[in-house]
């Protein structure tokens, strides 16, 4: 066997050490090319811009991160006690978790549920559903929406 046993024996050694070494390369590519995109950011709530809602006119919003029109996001939503998001749907899957006031949440063939603060919403895409900020205090939510975003009004518009 000597020279050719040797060489065969020691092919399968090279080839598991160079396929080894393609996969760390790839995955070394893929975080660099995730931490090209993936920046991070961070913001306190007291610097958070509200701005006017464009659809329902008691509604403030700010976009935290991603951009609607081409992808995912997620938005910071702020309405004063009595404001009323009314029946809508979105092509997206919409996740809303509730940080201060108490938030009523409907879903189409669902009972009316309230929200408290730490409560969460997951509205399928094409769900119909309607919010409304209940009791004294203005309510502050986190949406995300998992898809560009977009919004069909129910009958009655907004």
């Amino acid at each position: 066997m000597g020279q050719a046993g040797a060489t065969l024996s020691t092919t399968p050694t090279r080839l598991k050490i160079f396929l080894a070494a393609a996969a760390l390369c790839c995955i070394a590519g893929g975080t660099t090319l995730a931490e090209d995109v993936m920046t991070g950011k961070v913001t306190p709530f007291k610097s958070v811009q509200f701005a006017p809602d464009q659809d329902v006119a008691c509604l403030a919003g700010a976009l935290e991160t991603g951009n609607p029109a081409t992808g995912p996001s997620t938005w910071i939503l702020k309405a004063p006690a009595g404001c009323v998001v009314r029946w809508h749907s979105h092509t997206a899957e919409e996740q809303l978790i509730v940080v201060t006031g108490g938030v009523l949440g409907e879903m189409r063939g669902q009972p009316p549920t309230r929200l408290d603060p730490g409560g969460f919403a997951m509205m399928p895409g094409h769900m119909a559903h309607k919010f409304t900020c209940r009791g004294p205090d203005a309510c502050v939510m986190f949406v995300t929406f998992d898809r560009t975003y977009d919004i069909q009004w129910e009958t009655g518009g907004p």
